[in-house]
């Protein structure tokens, strides 16, 4: 296997590097995270310039970009039938995407910003990790997720709400079978809570 360089992430979205100059890093963003679909065919990466990049990871040619965050978009993930991609960012806001037509399907907003969001197991629902910041404390929150014709039918209300008293969460996601949610936290202790309750 060859390796890939992928380029795209710009300080400045609407702009492009010219492909031939390659040794000139001064608008390229770093990439905050990346995630493959389950078939490994379609990598999904983020960074602080609010552009989600879609790749093939057969020959890395960029399929296309979702846009819509206001801020550094810090976390992505894909639900695992590859219908639906979920961010996270500084602009204090999730947003749920059609991955095959790029439509945000439905934004959920904090008072903070959202540095982790994880697709459970069967894509049902959706974790989320918000900052502890401006007195208020971090969360961990959970969606239900709704799949079908109208994927913009979605709750607007969390399912689950974990408050994070003691120090906030860094980052937090599903156990096997998504019968816990596991978390660390920013003083160095590791948490499991019960998904139901």
């Amino acid at each position: 296997m060859r390796p890939i360089l992928l380029q795209g992430h710009v300080s400045h979205p609407g702009k492009k590097l010219h492909p031939r100059k390659t040794n000139d890093h001064s608008q390229e963003r770093s990439l905050n995270q990346i995630k493959y679909n389950r078939e490994g065919d379609l990598l999904f990466s983020v960074a602080k310039d609010k552009v989600v990049c879609a790749w093939f990871t057969s020959n890395g040619e960029r399929l296309g970009t979702y846009t819509g965050h206001q801020g550094a978009i810090w976390t992505v993930d894909i639900s695992p039938d590859s219908t639906l991609l979920a961010t996270g960012a500084a602009d204090n806001a999730i947003k749920l995407w059609n991955v095959r037509t790029g439509e945000n399907v439905k934004t959920w907003e904090f008072p903070t910003a959202v540095k982790r969001v994880q697709f459970s197991e069967d894509g049902r629902q959706l974790l989320a990790v918000t900052e502890k910041r401006m007195g208020y404390l971090g969360t961990i929150v959970v969606y239900d997720i709704r799949y079908g014709d109208d994927l913009t039918d979605q709750a607007n209300e969390h399912s689950l709400r974990i408050t994070c008293e003691d120090s906030k969460a860094t980052v937090a996601g599903w156990s096997y079978l998504d019968k816990y949610i596991i978390s660390a936290h920013e003083d160095g202790t590791v948490t499991q809570w019960d998904a139901k309750v």
